[in-house]
């Protein structure tokens, strides 16, 4: 063996003995063994595939691998960009990279094999921030309800208990940065799916300012996309990285004033927080409640003034058109796959629970879809003006811990029943995705037995920045980096 040769394998030895270290640390922390010549992107490449061939098999969180790529980029990379040379696996939906498979949960797209052409803007933006994809991650079918159990590709497990559900729809992304396969995942965010997967996996989950991230080709005024990472500053290094709409975006924001990474050694002036406990109508879990508590007084020893407050907002006036209006989009969705095969879609192709949901979607007429829309824009625009009164506002992530996998099963009968399930699983997350407003999931409690409790703040549409300095400020005070999943 040349002295090379022998001194690669000795750091991969040194590496592999070490997994878990590794499997705890951060992408940054991982670009800066690149940066400092302790590891070389090959390295951490095949760290985190063997990570990936030892715990998906109980976790199944990949559902498709690009390892032989992976590691051929890995050996050429350039070692530039913020993330040089770290493993990263990507959404099967939202943002693509090319030659990779676009399924979106579904069988027949599985069947068929779908393969993604090219790269979107922002899958190209991830390739140039250094990340090395090293493959795709589960969903659920079409990404449309909060837990990840597609009959394409079968049940995510929850890492921190293999018999709960990691959420979704970027479930299959919060297991594997949970269980240490990578540090950081791509997520997407139409109702919740990047925050919730966040708060049941243990995890830093920001849904961003419409606006703040390309998003071309999706006219959604839903979604926002980028990822569940272990860290605030994962997740602050990779939004400069990746920030900033396109010409032809949509929506589209200024650019921020300084690097977000800088806001996190930046302490806000006194704030006025509300805080949200409950949830109208519907109970919400004493564990999640008093997640928000704790983090109402953890603000409130930093100085800053706390106001609590009702549901009303949120919950109350035409707060049901959401649901109305989330239907129809189900089935545009279904419609569309159609369209991606060049057929319609029969009933077997398609989940029970997005056929149905389908169907009662398209009872709706043009008219009524319009009138729909309309009675949203005043609802979020209400929303939007009761929360001028505040600088943040703090609830619950989800309005449960994470759930059992087999209690989330839709019924045979009425696959269409689950949706009052999945409604108190994302009603604190679904409102600031009709608003525009960045919002962002922190792991700052757990229950009394270790599961995740994720805590949500919300800031006003564009300050992205405040919502960074404040989750920097919280890691510090209750700090998450210690606490991880006994696989």
């Amino acid at each position: 063996m040349a002295p090379e040769e022998s001194a690669a394998y000795c750091a991969f030895v040194t590496i592999s003995n070490d997994q878990h270290d590794l499997a705890r640390m951060d992408a940054v922390g991982q670009a800066e063994l690149v940066r400092a010549g302790t590891a070389s992107p090959l390295e951490l490449v095949d760290a985190a595939i063997e990570r990936i061939e030892r715990l998906n098999p109980m976790v199944n969180a990949v559902i498709h691998t690009d390892f032989e790529r992976a590691r051929e980029t890995a050996a050429n990379h350039d070692r530039t960009g913020p993330f040089a040379g770290v493993p990263f696996l990507l959404k099967d939906i939202g943002a693509t990279q090319a030659g990779l498979p676009h399924w979106l949960g579904n069988r027949a797209l599985k069947d068929v094999d779908r393969q993604s052409d090219g790269d979107t803007v922002l899958g190209s933006r991830f390739r140039k921030a250094g990340l090395i994809t090293i493959g795709k991650t589960n969903l659920p079918e079409l990404g449309s309800c909060p837990t990840t159990q597609p009959l394409s590709c079968g049940p995510t497990n929850n890492p921190w208990d293999l018999e709960r559900s990691p959420a979704g729809s970027s479930g299959g992304a919060g297991a594997a940065v949970a269980s240490g396969m990578v540090p950081m995942a791509h997520a997407n965010d139409g109702g919740g799916s990047t925050r919730l997967p966040a708060a049941w996996n243990g995890l830093v989950g920001l849904k961003t300012s419409r606006g703040r991230v390309p998003n071309r080709g999706n006219i959604s005024r839903l979604l926002s996309e980028l990822v569940v990472s272990k860290s605030v500053r994962d997740t602050a290094t990779l939004l400069d990285a990746v920030q900033g709409a396109t010409s032809v975006d949509l929506f589209q924001l200024p650019a921020p004033a300084r690097p977000y990474v800088e806001e996190l050694t930046a302490s806000p002036a006194r704030l006025r927080v509300a805080v949200l406990s409950d949830g109208g109508t519907r109970t919400i879990d004493p564990d999640c409640v008093e997640g928000a508590n704790v983090t109402a007084r953890l603000l409130e020893e930093m100085g800053h003034e706390i106001v609590p407050v009702t549901g009303e907002a949120l919950f109350g006036g035409d707060a049901s058109v959401n649901g109305r209006l989330w239907m129809g989009g189900i089935a545009r969705r279904v419609d569309g796959l159609g369209e991606v095969l060049g057929r319609p879609l029969t009933a077997d192709e398609v989940e029970p629970y997005n056929w149905t949901a389908a169907e009662r979607g398209r009872s709706i007429t043009a008219s009524e879809w319009a009138a729909a829309q309309e009675q949203q824009q005043l609802w979020a625009a209400d929303l939007m003006t009761w929360m001028d009164d505040f600088d943040v506002l703090v609830t619950p992530t989800a309005g449960c811990p994470p759930m059992r996998t087999d209690e989330l099963w839709p019924p045979a009968d009425k696959p269409w029943k689950i949706a009052s399930t999945y409604a108190l699983i994302g009603l604190f997350t679904l409102p600031f995705n009709v608003t525009g407003q960045p919002a962002i999931s922190l792991p700052i409690h757990e229950t009394p037995t270790g599961l995740p409790v994720g805590v949500q703040l919300v800031a006003g549409l564009g300050r992205d920045d405040l919502l960074l300095q404040l989750a920097a400020r919280l890691e510090e005070a209750a700090p998450w980096a210690d606490r991880y999943p006994q696989l």
